[in-house]
């Protein structure tokens, strides 16, 4: 399937708007002034919401809506609530997943380290991904087949490739182990000495955004909800790089199950994934 026709550049830009209107409003404002009866444990006690979250979330639906009324709208907070179902990515025609606030625990400790992730999918297929910094207001996008690109409010536009380290030893990555069993933790941390460096951000959008900026080789994560990850692998994959569970199947945003690592290359993915072979 492709991009519904109606999903143009005028729509794409619409979108930003919608999703930066909502920082300004909801999330830049709260930004350490959070009150402790405004940060919630949801599944587990580092798994937040705060109320920026909600709030942000409901704005963006609520813009969303009004601009493309056949769309089903999928916000990581509604189907935390039950009022929405990820399963609809699969048979939706146009389908916008909304992360509010991507990296909400760095969030509600006022580390800046978050963003917001948005993902437009057809069929179950993503067609654009929108990943924002509200601190910095700014933006990457990708639309299928039409590359990985910076922006910013004054015009910029950059076309973002990743890069082409092929030698482990120079290799940046990223993971975070508390994700992984006990087990798999040790083994995993004992590879750690055979790379340059191996970072955790706690935010996917920013995980994948210093990834399209040529800053990091790898990322490997056990937690494939389609709000962190639907944009931010089209990104990459638009980027030059490439992205597949740990089994060899393609990702894609009605998997969630499953170990991905995705990488600057499919040569590089390839030489990871051997590495990473316990994992799978």
């Amino acid at each position: 399937m492709t991009a519904t026709p109606t999903f143009d550049s005028i729509a794409r830009h619409r979108l930003i708007d919608i999703v930066r209107d909502a920082a300004r409003a909801e999330i830049l404002p709260r930004f350490r002034r959070l009150s402790d009866n405004e940060i919630r444990a949801k599944s587990a006690p580092d798994d937040l919401v705060t109320d920026a979250d909600q709030a942000a979330e409901a704005r963006m639906t609520q813009a969303i809506a009004a601009a493309w009324p056949d769309a089903v709208i999928i916000g990581e907070e509604a189907v935390a609530a039950g009022h929405s179902d990820v399963a609809d990515i699969a048979t939706a025609e146009t389908a916008i997943i909304i992360d509010p606030i991507d990296g909400t625990w760095n969030y509600a400790r006022g580390l800046n380290q978050f963003g917001v992730i948005i993902a437009v999918t057809c069929f179950g297929e993503t067609v654009f991904g929108l990943l924002y910094d509200p601190l910095a207001d700014d933006w990457i996008t990708a639309t299928r087949g039409e590359g990985a690109w910076f922006g910013a409010p004054d015009g910029t536009e950059k076309r973002l490739d990743v890069a082409t380290r092929s030698a482990p030893a120079q290799m940046i990555g990223s993971t975070s182990l508390h994700l992984f069993a006990e087990a798999e933790q040790r083994r995993l941390a004992a590879l750690y000495p055979d790379f340059a460096r191996v970072m955790s951000f706690h935010c996917a959008c920013h995980e994948y955004r210093t990834m399209a900026f040529g800053h990091v080789d790898f990322m490997l994560t056990s937690k494939l909800m389609p709000w962190d990850h639907a944009a931010g692998v089209l990104v990459i994959e638009e980027a030059g790089g490439h992205a597949a569970t740990l089994d060899g199947q393609r990702y894609a945003p009605t998997r969630h199950q499953g170990r991905m690592l995705v990488a600057t290359s499919r040569e590089n993915w390839t030489l990871l994934q051997d590495r990473l072979s316990f994992l799978a």
